[in-house]
C-alpha cells in the first residue's frame, strides 16, 4: 500500500493547515525497531514540509516512529497524531500495488508512505533497498 503525503496535505482544511503551520514532531526510531538495541536515532522534523525537488507541501508523520508533537500538551499531541495518521491512511490517496511475475515498485520516501501486505504467500518478495545520497534534511513548509 502506498500513502501520498502530498495529497493528505492537500486535503486537509485550511483552518488545520495553520494549526500545523510551525510545529514540530519527534521521531524516535526505537519505536519502529527491535527495543533492544541500545541506540536509535530520534530526530526533530516539521510536521508539513517541503519536497526540496518538487517544491510541494507534504504531512511528514507517521504512525510507526512519530511519537509526539513538540507544541503542545501530551493529549492534545496524541489526538492530533491520531487524526492526522487516519488522514494519510485514508484510501482516498492510497493505492495498492498487486505484484504479478517480475514486478518492479519504487517510491520516494520523501513524500510516499507505505506499508507491506504480506499477500503474496507462497511466493517470495525480495529486494534491493536504494538510497539517494543527499544531505537535506526535511524542512519546513
Amino acid at each position: 500500500m502506498f500513502a501520498s503525503a502530498y495529497k493528505a496535505y492537500e486535503e486537509l482544511s485550511p483552518s488545520m493547515k495553520a494549526y500545523l503551520d510551525g510545529k514540530t514532531a519527534t521521531h524516535d526510531g526505537a519505536r519502529g525497531f527491535d527495543k533492544n538495541a541500545d541506540v536509535y536515532p530520534i530526530s526533530v522534523h516539521p510536521v508539513v514540509v517541503r519536497h526540496p525537488d518538487s517544491g510541494r507541501k507534504l504531512l511528514f508523520v507517521n504512525r510507526e516512529f512519530t511519537s509526539h508533537i513538540n507544541e503542545v500538551p501530551a493529549a492534545e499531541s496524541r489526538g492530533m497524531l491520531e487524526f492526522l495518521c487516519d488522514h494519510i491512511a485514508r484510501p482516498h490517496w492510497n493505492m495498492r500495488f498487486r505484484w504479478t511475475d517480475h514486478s518492479i515498485a519504487f517510491w520516494d520516501n520523501r513524500c510516499t508512505q507505505h506499508f507491506a501486505i504480506w499477500d503474496y504467500w507462497p511466493n517470495v518478495r525480495s529486494g534491493y533497498r536504494m538510497f539517494v545520497k543527499g544531505t537535506e534534511r526535511p524542512a519546513a513548509g
